[in-house]
């Protein structure tokens, strides 16, 4: 278990005709018109209104203001940033997220533009041996059952891009550019937020007034910061990780495979193959915890590399990025403040390190799971227990990824292979998506009663495929109805004519505006 976290205690207008010609340069309307626009500068932006105001558009921030947008909700995402990610940061996508993405009918660029990666090899090498080849396995083994049995690898950006394009189909755009600051409850407003904003340029105000506020804005949350009694509990590790994004030039077997590679004397590499012929390193930077920062640059981690990697020859055609990090796992305290006005999702939620390929993944469904339930409560048909529920269900399954993470990345640093192999077939559910399973809550009720077959509250309805009975068309039960903010009712029956008095009665039922 990761320590520290459970102990830790406006209107159209008609189109204006400018004439551009060159005239005389008056002094005296010159300064006029910079007494105006100083006195434009002078009355701050008006508010703007919106139902859900994000903070952060990541893939979190952008799930869930893509689906949100989805349901006809007002949404404001505003991004420090002055563009999206451009290269680095998160790149894998697991088995759930690709399903994911196919019931949002945004999967067929991934797919084309990703690198698909089914099975997982070892290395090591001792000072009396030197590096070989352990074992190769299968990553997802068949009794995963998934449409989509490898981990995806794609970069952040071209994920943002594809939510970022979804949102601009529906008129919304990122309000780039602009940093979150504070909020405030307004008063004898029934709970109604301003969230305060500044450009980062200008440094002008800017201010939203929102019914419900997500901080989505990373591991260095300002919203988390800014929610009463609320922090990121947990606990940092010694160890230090270079990243190298680039092309090799290298005559090691394995790299169109996730590999592990591991020196007793030197330390540990995770290998992941990238989109355009590209390769990650995730290198261990051995014995340098207590260096200075400025000393482990892209250099010093290059040559941290070949050591490791040695005898094989490592070089690189470029690099496109190169980054460090610490490892660390934190889980906030809350997912919300007291009144279920304000939330967090993703990295503002929890941190691990990225070897599993987890972060992206998790950080996407908080928001998935908020989404749907964000989407009643602005329209009023929301008790306040289905938004207590999100922090019920989504800190449970943070807490289970930073105590698996706390075992993984310690396994990769230390190059046990058998104990890491160990660890990830105990864990490959979880890790693939399809195992998170939330406990009993408001909308999960479980009668202690044994549950017959493999569908059961709380946990993701079992992959299968079936005939549609209206056009006898063989499909798959998960992807069938796209997503769009409706439940979805399944009626499974051997014989549909013997059901037919059944069916009839459902249907009245389910059509009737108030069935009492």
């Amino acid at each position: 278990m990761a320590p520290g976290i459970l102990d830790g205690s406006g209107a159209n207008e008609a189109p204006v005709d400018v004439e551009h010609q060159l005239a005389p340069v008056n002094e005296d309307e010159e300064q006029d018109a910079v007494a105006d626009l100083t006195l434009l500068r002078s009355f701050p932006e008006p508010p703007t209104e919106c139902q859900v105001c994000v903070i952060g558009a990541g893939p979190a921030g952008l799930m869930l203001a893509a689906t949100l947008l989805r349901c006809g909700i007002n949404v404001d995402v505003i991004d420090d940033r002055a563009d999206q990610t451009p290269v680095g940061r998160a790149d894998g996508l697991q088995p759930k997220t690709i399903e994911t993405f196919r019931q949002l009918r945004l999967a067929d660029a991934l797919l084309q533009r990703g690198v698909r990666v089914f099975d997982i090899s070892f290395w090591r090498s001792t000072p009396d041996e030197p590096l070989h080849r352990l074992g190769r396995e299968v990553h997802y083994p068949p009794v995963i059952d998934v449409l989509d049995p490898y981990i995806l690898l794609v970069h952040q950006g071209i994920v943002e891009s594809l939510f970022i394009d979804d949102m601009r189909k529906r008129g919304k755009e990122v309000r780039r550019n602009t940093a979150f600051d504070s909020y405030d409850v307004l008063p004898n407003k029934a709970g109604q937020l301003q969230v305060n904003c500044r450009t980062n340029v200008t440094h002008d105000k800017r201010t939203v007034l929102t019914q419900y506020l997500v901080g989505c804005d990373g591991a260095h949350s300002k919203v988390r910061k800014s929610i009463p009694d609320v922090e990121a509990v947990g606990m940092s590790q010694a160890a230090i990780w270079g990243v190298l994004d680039g092309e090799l030039i290298t005559d090691f077997p394995d790299i169109w495979s996730k590999t592990l590679v591991y020196s007793e004397e030197h330390g540990s590499i995770l290998i992941i193959p990238r989109e355009r012929n590209m390769t990650r390193f995730y290198i261990e930077l051995k014995a340098c915890a207590s260096a200075d920062r400025r000393q482990l640059g892209q250099t010093f981690v290059m040559q941290q590399a070949r050591k490791i990697m040695a005898p094989f020859s490592v070089d690189w055609k470029y690099i496109e990025w190169f980054g460090r990090y610490q490892v660390g796992q934190r889980v906030a305290s809350r997912f919300c403040d007291a009144h279920t006005r304000v939330f967090l999702s993703g990295d503002a939620s929890h941190t691990h390190s990225p070897k599993a390929a987890q972060g992206m993944n998790t950080s996407m469904h908080d928001s998935w799971n908020l989404s749907w339930k964000l989407n009643f409560a602005v329209r009023g048909l929301a008790k306040p227990g289905l938004l207590e529920s999100y922090e019920e269900e989504r800190r449970k399954i943070a807490l289970d990824l930073v105590n698996f993470d706390y075992e993984h990345a310690n396994q990769i640093a230390g190059g046990d292979a058998v104990a890491l192999a160990k660890n990830f077939k105990a864990n490959v559910r979880f890790i693939s998506g399809i195992g998170a399973e939330y406990s009993g809550s408001v909308i999960n009720r479980d009668d202690g009663a044994p549950q017959p077959g493999d569908a059961r509250p709380g946990c993701l309805l079992p992959p299968a495929k079936v005939t549609r009975y209206i056009d006898s068309n063989p499909v798959d039960i998960q992807l069938d109805i796209p997503m769009l903010g409706q439940f979805r009712i399944f009626l499974l029956m051997w014989d549909v004519q013997q059901a037919a008095p059944f069916l009839a009665t459902f249907c009245r039922a389910v059509a009737e505006e108030d069935p009492g």
